[in-house]
């Protein structure tokens, strides 16, 4: 007499019922559709128990985890998926980075994105996100290094190379770096000079930024004539304050703490961002934009690094765009 056969599978020697897999993923996917990702979490493990490499169910559930958090696991799983070789790999990719980032694996990122770059694996829509996507990584990721390196001895200055022929002779990049020189000096002997560089049409916005820093450190309690994106004003250094200590960076600053509490990494690259540039703007600051509309396109630019499309401000967005060009000197 023939055995009827067998209504069931079975998996490293457990029973598996037809379908089980099925309801499971069935059953995870309706919570993630009203964002309960840690129980959605719970059925994702559960229907891998019964099964292994499968992409669709992996993929989903990386995203899952991702979302509840569990960057831990998330990368672990997406690691998973990219040695499996995956069809929608650059999607995985993508995700991968962005739990690396979350994780504040800056210097990963940076190489992985390096490696992306060698092996002509990017996109060609995507190369832009991910030049600046690297370029940030790279930033924070020498900031966090620098944060633990002694302080630099005092180096000596040459004063002639502050007169405004000689300082327009260098680029601008040497320009910072005989600023940076003056760190620790008292810069008094040299004002008549700074003051002439720094009211200069030809000078960098950056550089003039610098230069009124230097001042403001120091108390120097003179006039200054700055002109930036098309503005002039006067000034007196002593008592405009730092960049990060102007009513508007704080106002914008308050604003994406707020809004970002629940995503610590976006909140770093953000700040790190507004801090950045607002050197730059420095003393104009964010000019007659509106602190909560700058605010917010930070947070839709760092956003758009991670191909999340957000709808922002264009006119403020690509005063941001200028302004992360204009930063490239520090």
């Amino acid at each position: 007499m023939k055995n009827k056969k067998s209504s069931y599978a079975t998996f490293q020697n457990v029973i598996v019922f037809p379908g089980t897999v099925e309801r499971l993923f069935s059953e995870a996917l309706k919570y993630m559709k009203t964002n309960q990702f840690e129980k959605a979490n719970r059925y994702f493990e559960e229907a891998l128990q019964y099964t292994e490499g499968d992409e669709h169910l992996l993929s989903i559930y990386a995203y899952s985890l991702y979302e509840s958090k569990s960057y831990e696991k998330a990368k672990e799983v997406c690691e998973k998926l990219l040695n499996l070789g995956p069809a929608m790999y650059f999607e995985i990719m993508e995700l991968y980075l962005t739990v690396c980032m979350q994780l504040k694996e800056y210097k990963k990122v940076e190489r992985i994105i390096s490696s992306l770059f060698d092996e002509g694996a990017i996109p060609q829509e995507k190369m832009e996100q991910f030049k600046r996507l690297k370029e940030l990584n790279a930033n924070i990721s020498e900031r966090m290094e620098k944060q633990d390196d002694h302080p630099a001895a005092v180096k000596q200055y040459e004063p002639e190379m502050f007169e405004l022929d000689a300082f327009l002779s260098l680029e601008p990049n040497e320009q910072v770096k005989k600023l940076n020189e003056l760190a620790l000096i008292n810069i008094r002997p040299i004002l008549p000079q700074l003051k002439r560089i720094v009211e200069h049409d030809r000078i960098h916005p950056f550089v003039k930024s610098l230069i009124l820093i230097l001042m403001n450190e120091q108390a120097v309690d003179m006039e200054i004539k700055i002109g930036k994106f098309d503005r002039i004003i006067v000034v007196n250094p002593s008592k405009i304050g730092l960049p990060t200590e102007l009513p508007q960076y704080k106002m914008i600053s308050n604003i994406v703490n707020d809004q970002l509490q629940q995503e610590p990494s976006i909140l770093e690259m953000v700040e790190y961002l507004i801090a950045k540039h607002s050197i730059v703007t420095y003393p104009f600051e964010w000019l007659d934009f509106q602190p909560q509309d700058v605010a917010q396109c930070y947070i839709d630019f760092v956003h758009q690094m991670f191909g999340q499309q957000r709808g922002a401000n264009q006119e403020i967005f690509h005063f941001i765009q200028e302004l992360e060009m204009l930063s490239e000197l520090q």
